[in-house]
């Protein structure tokens, strides 16, 4: 007699079935390499949490069904009392956790978090710690945890490797940005908003000249020879962290500065979404920063 609950496979060997990749087409195109992309932030998505944000980066250049390449989240927990077997602190102590989530890459990742999201972390609170007041909150804590749901990498590009590294530059800023909003939604005191741009030297294709572009798309360019990502004041004018990678094609000293300078732009630009982002809260009730 027949087992009726177990489904039996085929009597012969199969073979699987082999799906074409359809080449990748853009449309669109950026409008200019002095415009960055265009963000949209929410704070106050997480009830449960002192304060959290939401952001979500635009990709005009590819036609996924998305339409976009960076979605960051990001929960501040605290400021609350430490153990009292802790040490006496005079100010708060910043813990910050930067994580991937695993389907955020083409290549899933891993529940422990690796080298590149330690370093990630560790950008990240060096760039708040400059921006809260943290004589205001001695022996405290606070907790500042960022998801990423979206790496900025274009999945179906055949160059896909290439594009590992530089990626990060974009998560980063937006780690940056989004953390400053939730901090705000928290209502922990700080001396301004912080935001995070990005400005690189890339290449178009082989036989063009190196330019320096705002807020590059990895996927877009053929070559990126270094690039630079900045944690700025905006209102006291002040950097509170820099993050250059690459190599210069010229020994000239001035191009460094005008890649800083190119981030300083768009640390403005993100600032303002930000700023917009914090007055659309205020007058709901929530404690402006």
């Amino acid at each position: 007699m027949a087992d009726r609950r177990r489904i039996n496979g085929p009597v012969g060997p199969t073979v699987p079935p082999i799906y074409d990749t359809p080449p990748t087409t853009r449309v669109g195109g950026r409008v200019s390499d002095s415009a960055s992309r265009k963000i949209f932030l929410k704070t106050g998505v997480t009830p449960s949490a002192s304060g959290s944000a939401y952001l979500e980066v635009e990709d005009p250049n590819t036609n996924r069904p998305s339409g976009t390449s960076l979605k960051l989240t990001c929960t501040v927990h605290g400021p609350r009392a430490l153990p009292r077997s802790a040490p006496f602190s005079p100010h708060i102590i910043l813990s910050t956790h930067v994580k991937y989530a695993p389907f955020a890459t083409r290549q899933r990742r891993g529940y422990l978090r690796d080298s590149s999201e330690r370093d990630l972390g560790v950008h990240l609170e060096t760039a708040l710690r400059g921006a809260i007041i943290a004589d205001r909150w001695p022996k405290s804590g606070v907790d500042i945890i960022v998801t990423i749901i979206e790496g900025d990498q274009n999945r179906d590009s055949p160059d896909y490797d290439r594009d590992e590294g530089w990626d990060m530059m974009n998560v980063l800023s937006g780690c940056i940005t989004v953390a400053s909003a939730a901090i705000a939604d928290a209502g922990i005191d700080c001396v301004d908003t912080v935001a995070g741009g990005v400005a690189a030297m890339v290449a178009e294709d082989p036989k063009s000249e190196p330019t320096i572009v705002l807020d590059p798309d990895v996927a877009s360019y053929h070559k990126i020879y270094a690039a630079c990502c900045v944690a700025y004041l905006p209102t006291r004018d002040e950097v509170t962290n820099i993050w250059f990678k690459g190599q210069l094609p010229g020994a000239d000293g001035l191009i460094y500065n005008k890649i800083v300078e190119r981030s300083l732009i768009a640390c403005r630009n993100a600032n303002s979404v930000l700023v917009r982002a914090l007055q659309e809260t205020a007058p709901q009730g929530k404690k402006p920063s």
